[in-house]
Protein backbone atom coordinates (compact mmCIF):
# COMPACT_ATOMS: atom_id res chain seq x y z
CA UNK A 1 0.00 0.00 0.00
CA UNK A 2 1.64 3.47 -1.06
CA UNK A 3 1.94 6.19 1.28
CA UNK A 4 -1.58 7.68 1.14
CA UNK A 5 -0.29 11.35 1.43
CA UNK A 6 1.08 10.84 -2.19
CA UNK A 7 -0.76 10.46 -5.46
CA UNK A 8 1.00 8.31 -7.18
CA UNK A 9 -0.70 8.46 -10.81
CA UNK A 10 1.33 12.42 -11.28
CA UNK A 11 4.38 14.24 -10.31
CA UNK A 12 4.91 14.79 -6.58
CA UNK A 13 7.82 17.13 -4.41
CA UNK A 14 8.73 15.51 -1.45
CA UNK A 15 10.78 17.40 0.92
CA UNK A 16 12.74 15.46 3.06
CA UNK A 17 12.48 16.07 6.61
CA UNK A 18 14.92 15.19 9.82
CA UNK A 19 13.84 12.30 10.37
CA UNK A 20 15.27 10.83 7.08
CA UNK A 21 18.33 13.20 6.90
CA UNK A 22 21.22 11.09 5.34
CA UNK A 23 18.78 8.59 4.00
CA UNK A 24 20.23 6.62 0.94
CA UNK A 25 17.69 7.88 -2.16
CA UNK A 26 16.54 4.47 -2.55
CA UNK A 27 16.03 3.84 0.51
CA UNK A 28 13.72 6.71 1.60
CA UNK A 29 11.78 6.08 -1.38
CA UNK A 30 11.19 2.57 -0.33
CA UNK A 31 10.31 3.52 2.81
CA UNK A 32 7.92 6.43 1.25
CA UNK A 33 6.75 4.12 -1.33
CA UNK A 34 5.33 1.12 0.79
CA UNK A 35 3.79 -1.61 -1.46
CA UNK A 36 5.79 -0.15 -4.78
CA UNK A 37 8.07 -2.76 -6.49
CA UNK A 38 11.30 -2.47 -5.54
CA UNK A 39 12.59 -3.14 -9.32
CA UNK A 40 10.07 0.28 -10.52
CA UNK A 41 11.82 2.33 -7.71
CA UNK A 42 15.51 1.41 -9.11
CA UNK A 43 14.45 1.99 -12.73
CA UNK A 44 12.95 5.28 -12.14
CA UNK A 45 16.06 6.38 -10.19
CA UNK A 46 18.39 4.70 -13.33
CA UNK A 47 16.45 6.62 -15.75
CA UNK A 48 16.99 10.19 -14.03
CA UNK A 49 12.82 10.33 -12.96
CA UNK A 50 13.90 10.62 -10.03
CA UNK A 51 15.37 14.37 -9.40
CA UNK A 52 17.14 16.06 -6.10
CA UNK A 53 16.74 19.72 -5.92
CA UNK A 54 15.97 19.40 -9.82
CA UNK A 55 19.80 17.34 -10.58
CA UNK A 56 19.58 13.94 -11.32
CA UNK A 57 20.33 11.29 -8.23
CA UNK A 58 21.99 8.02 -7.74
CA UNK A 59 20.74 4.97 -5.58
CA UNK A 60 23.14 5.50 -3.18
CA UNK A 61 22.63 9.39 -3.24
CA UNK A 62 22.16 10.89 0.40
CA UNK A 63 19.04 13.05 1.18
CA UNK A 64 19.75 15.89 3.52
CA UNK A 65 16.95 17.58 4.87
CA UNK A 66 15.02 20.51 3.64
CA UNK A 67 15.53 18.93 0.14
CA UNK A 68 12.91 18.37 -2.52
CA UNK A 69 12.71 15.18 -3.88
CA UNK A 70 10.56 14.97 -7.92
CA UNK A 71 8.63 11.24 -7.76
CA UNK A 72 7.39 10.68 -11.51
CA UNK A 73 4.16 9.25 -11.83
CA UNK A 74 3.85 5.97 -11.21
CA UNK A 75 1.92 3.02 -12.66
CA UNK A 76 1.28 0.68 -10.02
CA UNK A 77 -0.88 -2.82 -10.44
CA UNK A 78 -3.63 -2.76 -8.25
CA UNK A 79 -3.24 -4.51 -5.19
CA UNK A 80 -5.57 -6.48 -2.53
CA UNK A 81 -5.65 -4.01 0.34
CA UNK A 82 -4.15 -5.15 3.56
CA UNK A 83 -6.87 -6.92 5.56
CA UNK A 84 -8.40 -5.28 8.25
CA UNK A 85 -7.21 -5.85 12.11
CA UNK A 86 -9.78 -7.99 13.65
CA UNK A 87 -10.69 -6.89 16.94
CA UNK A 88 -8.74 -10.12 19.06
CA UNK A 89 -6.07 -8.97 17.27
CA UNK A 90 -6.29 -5.45 18.11
CA UNK A 91 -6.63 -6.05 22.12
CA UNK A 92 -4.11 -8.39 21.92
CA UNK A 93 -1.09 -6.33 20.70
CA UNK A 94 -2.39 -3.54 22.68
CA UNK A 95 -1.96 -5.66 25.83
CA UNK A 96 1.37 -6.74 24.63
CA UNK A 97 3.35 -3.17 25.05
CA UNK A 98 5.71 -3.24 27.12
CA UNK A 99 7.19 0.02 26.77
CA UNK A 100 6.55 2.48 24.79
CA UNK A 101 8.06 6.24 24.22
CA UNK A 102 7.86 9.10 21.28
CA UNK A 103 10.80 6.84 19.58
CA UNK A 104 10.01 3.49 20.09
CA UNK A 105 7.49 0.55 20.94
CA UNK A 106 8.31 -3.14 22.66
CA UNK A 107 5.94 -5.66 21.96
CA UNK A 108 5.53 -9.28 23.87
CA UNK A 109 5.27 -10.87 20.74
CA UNK A 110 2.42 -14.09 20.77
CA UNK A 111 3.49 -17.23 19.44
CA UNK A 112 2.28 -18.28 15.96
CA UNK A 113 2.23 -14.15 14.92
CA UNK A 114 4.18 -13.06 11.98
CA UNK A 115 6.62 -9.98 11.85
CA UNK A 116 5.62 -8.74 9.00
CA UNK A 117 3.29 -10.11 5.71
CA UNK A 118 4.31 -12.16 3.16
CA UNK A 119 4.79 -15.95 2.26
CA UNK A 120 1.13 -16.38 2.53
CA UNK A 121 0.53 -13.95 5.33
CA UNK A 122 -1.47 -11.21 4.82
CA UNK A 123 -1.39 -9.93 7.79
CA UNK A 124 1.89 -9.64 10.47
CA UNK A 125 2.35 -7.81 13.64
CA UNK A 126 4.36 -4.55 11.91
CA UNK A 127 1.88 -4.31 9.21
CA UNK A 128 -1.70 -4.49 11.91
CA UNK A 129 0.29 -2.10 14.29
CA UNK A 130 0.71 0.53 10.68
CA UNK A 131 -3.46 -0.36 10.46
CA UNK A 132 -3.78 0.60 14.51
CA UNK A 133 -1.99 3.75 14.31
CA UNK A 134 -2.88 5.39 11.05
CA UNK A 135 -1.17 8.84 12.40
CA UNK A 136 2.41 7.13 12.26
CA UNK A 137 4.35 7.95 9.41
CA UNK A 138 6.85 5.72 10.35
CA UNK A 139 6.69 2.43 12.01
CA UNK A 140 9.48 -0.19 11.36
CA UNK A 141 10.78 -3.46 12.87
CA UNK A 142 14.22 -2.78 14.23
CA UNK A 143 14.67 -6.66 14.36
CA UNK A 144 12.91 -9.73 14.25
CA UNK A 145 11.60 -12.94 15.36
CA UNK A 146 10.25 -16.45 14.27
CA UNK A 147 6.87 -16.58 14.02
CA UNK A 148 6.82 -19.57 16.65
CA UNK A 149 8.92 -17.95 18.94
CA UNK A 150 7.86 -15.16 21.53
CA UNK A 151 8.87 -12.78 23.49
CA UNK A 152 10.01 -8.87 23.47
CA UNK A 153 10.52 -7.25 19.96
CA UNK A 154 11.20 -3.54 19.30
CA UNK A 155 9.39 -1.24 16.25
CA UNK A 156 11.16 2.05 16.12
CA UNK A 157 8.70 5.30 15.61
CA UNK A 158 11.66 7.34 13.74
CA UNK A 159 14.35 6.67 11.17
CA UNK A 160 16.94 7.54 13.59
CA UNK A 161 15.93 5.64 16.36
CA UNK A 162 16.10 2.55 13.52
CA UNK A 163 19.37 3.03 12.45
CA UNK A 164 20.63 3.73 15.97
CA UNK A 165 19.12 0.53 17.54
CA UNK A 166 20.51 -1.59 14.17
CA UNK A 167 23.71 -0.14 14.56
CA UNK A 168 24.12 -1.63 18.03
CA UNK A 169 22.54 -4.90 16.83
CA UNK A 170 25.66 -4.67 14.17
CA UNK A 171 28.31 -3.79 17.04
CA UNK A 172 26.56 -7.24 18.89
CA UNK A 173 27.33 -5.84 22.53
CA UNK A 174 25.29 -3.08 21.82
CA UNK A 175 21.88 -4.63 22.54
CA UNK A 176 22.04 -8.07 24.67
CA UNK A 177 18.94 -10.55 23.89
CA UNK A 178 18.12 -13.20 26.52
CA UNK A 179 15.89 -15.95 25.37
CA UNK A 180 14.37 -19.06 27.36
CA UNK A 181 14.42 -22.22 25.53
CA UNK A 182 13.37 -25.54 27.16
CA UNK A 183 15.62 -28.07 25.39
CA UNK A 184 15.12 -32.13 25.35
CA UNK A 185 17.44 -34.16 27.12
CA UNK A 186 19.84 -32.82 30.30
CA UNK A 187 21.87 -29.61 29.42
CA UNK A 188 25.75 -30.09 30.66
CA UNK A 189 25.81 -27.35 33.17
CA UNK A 190 29.44 -26.96 32.17
CA UNK A 191 28.34 -25.92 28.57
CA UNK A 192 28.69 -22.07 28.97
CA UNK A 193 28.76 -21.38 24.79
CA UNK A 194 28.26 -23.15 21.95
CA UNK A 195 30.36 -21.21 18.84
CA UNK A 196 30.16 -22.78 15.57
CA UNK A 197 29.68 -21.55 12.29
CA UNK A 198 25.97 -21.34 10.57
CA UNK A 199 25.11 -21.75 6.96
CA UNK A 200 21.79 -21.47 5.36
CA UNK A 201 20.76 -24.12 3.12
CA UNK A 202 17.94 -26.22 1.92
CA UNK A 203 16.87 -29.48 1.74
CA UNK A 204 16.16 -31.49 -1.35
CA UNK A 205 11.95 -30.68 -0.58
CA UNK A 206 13.21 -27.13 -0.75
CA UNK A 207 12.65 -26.07 2.54
CA UNK A 208 15.13 -23.35 3.66
CA UNK A 209 16.94 -24.70 7.20
CA UNK A 210 19.92 -23.71 8.62
CA UNK A 211 22.96 -26.10 9.99
CA UNK A 212 26.50 -26.18 11.37
CA UNK A 213 29.06 -25.75 8.37
CA UNK A 214 32.46 -24.53 8.45
CA UNK A 215 31.73 -22.38 5.71
CA UNK A 216 29.12 -21.06 7.48
CA UNK A 217 29.75 -17.70 9.08
CA UNK A 218 30.57 -17.24 12.80
CA UNK A 219 28.12 -17.93 15.18
CA UNK A 220 28.18 -17.81 19.18
CA UNK A 221 25.68 -18.17 21.78
CA UNK A 222 26.24 -18.26 25.44
CA UNK A 223 23.99 -20.52 27.68
CA UNK A 224 22.86 -21.05 31.26
CA UNK A 225 21.61 -23.63 32.76
CA UNK A 226 18.23 -22.88 34.92
CA UNK A 227 16.82 -26.10 35.62
CA UNK A 228 15.75 -29.55 34.56
CA UNK A 229 13.34 -32.19 34.68
CA UNK A 230 13.55 -36.01 33.76
CA UNK A 231 13.12 -35.32 29.82
CA UNK A 232 13.37 -31.84 29.57
CA UNK A 233 16.41 -28.77 30.66
CA UNK A 234 15.49 -24.93 30.97
CA UNK A 235 18.08 -22.94 29.74
CA UNK A 236 18.82 -18.94 29.00
CA UNK A 237 20.50 -18.19 25.69
CA UNK A 238 22.00 -15.33 24.74
CA UNK A 239 22.84 -14.52 20.79
CA UNK A 240 26.21 -12.69 20.79
CA UNK A 241 26.11 -12.67 16.78
CA UNK A 242 21.99 -12.83 15.26
CA UNK A 243 22.10 -15.51 12.95
CA UNK A 244 18.95 -17.12 11.36
CA UNK A 245 17.49 -19.91 13.54
CA UNK A 246 21.04 -19.60 15.35
CA UNK A 247 19.70 -20.62 18.91
CA UNK A 248 17.63 -23.51 17.48
CA UNK A 249 20.41 -24.95 15.51
CA UNK A 250 22.99 -24.78 18.10
CA UNK A 251 20.68 -26.64 20.43
CA UNK A 252 20.85 -29.34 17.83
CA UNK A 253 24.51 -28.97 17.53
CA UNK A 254 24.77 -29.60 21.19
CA UNK A 255 22.32 -32.61 21.19
CA UNK A 256 18.99 -30.56 22.63
CA UNK A 257 16.92 -29.75 20.32
CA UNK A 258 14.19 -27.17 21.69
CA UNK A 259 11.15 -28.79 22.43
CA UNK A 260 8.56 -28.11 19.41
CA UNK A 261 10.72 -27.69 17.35
CA UNK A 262 9.26 -29.23 14.33
CA UNK A 263 11.70 -27.87 11.52
CA UNK A 264 14.58 -29.37 13.67
CA UNK A 265 13.49 -32.44 15.82
CA UNK A 266 13.37 -35.92 14.75
CA UNK A 267 10.47 -38.95 14.92
CA UNK A 268 11.93 -39.78 18.59
CA UNK A 269 11.83 -35.82 20.18
CA UNK A 270 8.64 -35.44 18.29
CA UNK A 271 7.09 -38.17 20.10
CA UNK A 272 8.21 -36.96 23.29
CA UNK A 273 6.51 -33.78 22.73
CA UNK A 274 3.39 -35.43 21.88
CA UNK A 275 3.76 -37.26 25.21
CA UNK A 276 4.03 -34.36 27.02
CA UNK A 277 1.65 -32.45 25.08
CA UNK A 278 4.20 -29.76 24.02
CA UNK A 279 1.80 -27.06 21.94
CA UNK A 280 4.39 -24.72 20.28
CA UNK A 281 8.23 -24.09 19.92
CA UNK A 282 9.22 -23.56 23.64
CA UNK A 283 11.28 -20.54 22.44
CA UNK A 284 10.75 -17.33 24.17
CA UNK A 285 12.63 -13.57 23.77
CA UNK A 286 12.81 -13.31 27.59
CA UNK A 287 14.67 -10.29 27.86
CA UNK A 288 16.44 -7.05 25.89
CA UNK A 289 18.95 -4.26 27.44
CA UNK A 290 20.67 -1.41 25.88
CA UNK A 291 20.76 2.29 26.03
CA UNK A 292 18.33 4.28 24.56
CA UNK A 293 19.94 5.74 21.62
CA UNK A 294 17.75 9.16 22.64
CA UNK A 295 18.00 9.39 26.13
CA UNK A 296 20.80 7.60 27.00
CA UNK A 297 18.71 5.62 29.76
CA UNK A 298 19.46 2.13 30.42
CA UNK A 299 16.16 -0.02 29.39
CA UNK A 300 15.72 -3.34 30.51
CA UNK A 301 12.07 -4.51 29.07
CA UNK A 302 11.78 -7.84 30.11
CA UNK A 303 8.69 -9.81 28.14
CA UNK A 304 6.08 -12.25 30.69
CA UNK A 305 5.96 -16.16 29.64
CA UNK A 306 2.46 -16.71 28.06
CA UNK A 307 0.55 -19.05 30.48
CA UNK A 308 0.93 -21.86 28.35
CA UNK A 309 4.68 -21.78 28.66
CA UNK A 310 4.52 -20.87 32.22
CA UNK A 311 2.10 -24.06 32.96
CA UNK A 312 4.36 -26.46 30.60
CA UNK A 313 7.75 -25.56 32.11
CA UNK A 314 6.30 -26.52 35.72
CA UNK A 315 4.53 -29.71 33.91
CA UNK A 316 7.72 -30.71 33.15
CA UNK A 317 9.51 -29.91 35.86
CA UNK A 318 11.44 -27.30 34.60
CA UNK A 319 10.59 -23.97 36.72
CA UNK A 320 13.08 -21.42 38.00
CA UNK A 321 13.05 -18.08 39.94
CA UNK A 322 13.12 -14.70 37.26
Amino acid sequence: MTNPKLDTSQVSLVTVDDDHDGQRLDNYLLSLLKGVPKTLIYRIIRKGEVRINKGRAKADTRVRCADVVRIPPLRVAERGETPPVSSVLRDLLADAILYEDDGLIAVNKPCGLAVHGGSGVSLGMIEALRKMRPDHSFLELVHRLDRDTSGVILVAKKRSVLTALQRMLANKEGIKKRYLALVHGQWPAHIKQVNAPLLRTERQSGERVVRVDPEGKTSLTRYKLLSHGAHYSLVEAEPVTGRTHQIRVHCLHQGCIIAGDEKYRDAVQAATDHKHRVPRLCLHARQLAFRHPTTGESLVINAPLDDTLATLFTQVGCTYDV
